[in-house]
């Protein structure tokens, strides 16, 4: 026999087990902080790009860096590198989490 107080101690039970398992807010898209981190071999890490050639993405706004991918992917955008090859393998929303992942790094000067 189930009793009240049996059920109320289930539920807390399992809230705490889901609660255990929720990712914090503060890092909710690691699997786009991981995509990202593929770009660091041009666009430096965390998007802090050393050189003057290829852009920094840290700090931009993320329509902008998204805008780019996209016109990247479809080939809209001409690529002197290989960012078409990169943009192609990934769906447009990852794209989308990708440029918020680089917008929400800090710009360093």
């Amino acid at each position: 026999m189930v009793t009240a107080r049996g059920t109320l101690v289930a539920g807390i039970a399992l809230g705490w087990t889901l609660a255990a398992h929720a990712e914090p807010p503060s890092s909710t898209d690691r699997q786009a902080r991981a995509w990202a981190a593929s770009c660091a071999a041009c666009h430096g890490t965390d998007g802090h790009t050393l050189g003057a050639e290829v852009p920094r993405l840290a700090g931009r706004d993320p329509e902008q860096i998204y805008r780019a991918l996209i016109e990247f992917k479809n080939g809209q955008r001409p690529a002197a590198t290989v960012m078409h090859q990169h943009a192609k393998g990934y769906a447009d929303e990852e794209l989308r989490r990708i440029a918020q992942t680089f917008s929400r790094t800090e710009r360093k000067p």
